[in-house]
């Protein structure tokens, strides 16, 4: 707990217990969650939680760049912890999204065609290997 206190401390966010909660799901469950996945995974284990809290609480950390505010493939928005550049898999079997830990830079020196790259994503979609195994 330590660990998130520091982090939230560092970024002028004061280090409530469900900020710490929230943050502390997000970096054991790399699963890309909605804001309602954060809200149904934690009221168990916090009956005092809102859904108003999460949602403000997910706005804060991506506005801080503590986490990543993803908008990929659908009209949803997902959160994840880790924000290193990276690919996302979707499978279209089940819809989980995977990580792929390797980054896309067929550019040189941060321009692609005479456009200077500030950052860039990239989405793939297929079948994941364990679908794939069924």
């Amino acid at each position: 707990m330590k660990k998130y206190k520091d982090l939230l401390s560092k970024n002028n966010i004061a280090p409530s217990f469900q900020r710490i909660k929230i943050l502390e799901f997000l970096d054991k469950n790399r699963t890309h969650p909605t804001a309602d996945m954060v809200y149904q995974a934690l009221k168990k284990k916090i009956p005092t939680l809102s859904k108003t809290t999460v949602y403000n609480t997910l706005k804060k950390l991506s506005q801080s760049n503590i986490i990543a505010e993803l908008h990929l493939f659908e009209n949803e928005i997902r959160y994840e912890y880790n924000t290193d550049p990276h690919i996302h898999f979707k499978c279209l079997k089940c819809g989980k999204i995977y990580d792929l830990d390797e980054t896309y830079d067929h550019y040189e020196n941060n321009f692609i065609d005479g456009h200077k790259v500030i950052e860039h994503h990239v989405n793939l979609k297929g079948i994941c290997r364990n679908c794939l195994e069924k």
